[in-house]
């Protein structure tokens, strides 16, 4: 777990909360997306359960941003969840840097829980999924390090993140192949027509 004074966190990330934000960028290809992870953590693992869909359009925007995120912890209080990270994939597929909108989002959700992660889709790790064996996630792990600043955990934040079911990625694989992203509402979604339901209750039935 790492020696010394603070043992490194970990984060494991459960196979839905996991694959529904890989399926939300593939449905929203050309854009920018984001969304955020509900968990808690014990000990130095971070547990993220479940994950929400935020936005294709817009990123940046604070009042859609606010309304979701007040929407999103009522609801997951209840249920003894909060908000323990933030996904974001970059409107390029070849871009792995992560940006101010990611970084102030993040910065939010940090102060409410430091041990906060932003998880960063990698697209190259996505495209060679189906030609290899690969288990870790298709994502980036950053963590705030002492000087406040986001930094990649690792060489490529692999170790420090681990998917909760070891064949995770061979089911996102499958449900790629059948199209399943045009099912993911997000709150973009949700914003323009209310009976779309954020949580997603059908994707995985």
């Amino acid at each position: 777990m790492g020696g010394g004074g603070g043992a490194e966190l970990r984060y494991e990330i459960s196979q839905n909360a996991y694959i529904k934000l890989v399926l939300h960028s593939l449905k929203h290809k050309t854009s920018a997306v984001n969304g955020v992870f509900l968990g808690s953590s014990c000990d130095d693992v971070v547990q993220i359960i479940d994950s929400v869909p935020l936005f294709h359009n817009h990123l940046g925007l604070l009042p859609p941003l606010e309304i979701s995120l007040i929407m999103i912890e009522e609801y997951y209080v209840a249920r003894g969840l909060g908000i323990v990270g933030y996904f974001h994939a970059n409107e390029r597929s070849d871009d792995v840097e992560l940006g101010n909108v990611a970084k102030n989002i993040g910065d939010h959700i940090y102060r409410y829980f430091p041990q906060a992660a932003i998880l960063l889709l990698d697209n190259k790790k996505l495209e060679a999924l189906p030609k290899g064996k690969d288990r870790l996630p298709v994502m980036r792990l950053y963590t705030r390090d002492a000087s406040k600043n986001w930094k990649l955990a690792g060489s490529d934040g692999g170790c420090q993140l681990t998917t909760k079911e070891p064949a995770a990625n061979a089911v996102l694989l499958d449900y790629i192949s059948s199209k399943k992203w045009e099912d993911v509402v997000d709150f973009d979604d949700h914003l323009d027509d209310i009976t779309k339901d954020w949580l997603n209750p059908e994707l995985f039935k």
